[in-house]
């Protein structure tokens, strides 16, 4: 029986990079907002592209609100599903396989979702990391943080409750 060599760093990395972007470029609501998600590890940081079309009051100016809560909540969908991912792509076989062509779980349902807006979002990037606090087969609760300059001056924030899916691969 041959032993078979573990895959270059390099690889995987790579793997985990693509699979990430594909599961993003699948939600049109990011793409048209302009999220996109980089990966450390098994940690994600959420980044909303600054673009004239999210400003919500031209004379501050700021962000709109609708685009901030929009971004926070897609910060925590995709942290819920990426947790499914990842572990998916770590037990390899089928459900691997299947992640490698681009085929995902359904995305978990937002039960309640509530944004705490702390400071006007101001005309530049932001930048966003969910945290899970529970997640079960059937509910999962995640806290997420925004900033935008300095990640200790946090220009909101935001609880959501969500209904996971069953996810069978």
């Amino acid at each position: 029986m041959s032993v078979r060599n573990p895959e270059p760093v390099q690889v995987v990395k790579q793997r985990r990079d693509a699979a990430l972007a594909r599961m993003v470029e699948a939600v049109p609501y990011a793409r048209f907002l302009g999220v996109t998600f980089e990966r450390k590890g098994d940690e994600l940081t959420c980044r909303l592209a600054y673009d004239e079309k999210l400003i919500g009051n031209p004379a501050l100016p700021a962000l709109h609100g609708g685009a901030i809560g929009s971004f926070l909540e897609i910060a925590a969908i995709m942290e819920l599903a990426w947790a499914q991912v990842w572990d998916r792509m770590e037990s390899g076989g089928p459900a691997a396989e299947a992640i490698e062509r681009g085929e995902f779980p359904p995305l978990p349902k937002t039960i309640d979702f509530t944004v705490d807006y702390l400071r006007t979002g101001l005309p530049r990037d932001g930048y966003a990391r969910a945290r899970v606090n529970r997640m079960g087969r059937r509910y999962a609760s995640v806290h997420v943080e925004a900033w935008q300059d300095n990640r200790a001056r946090l220009f909101a924030q935001a609880t959501g409750h969500f209904l996971m899916p069953n996810g069978a691969l």
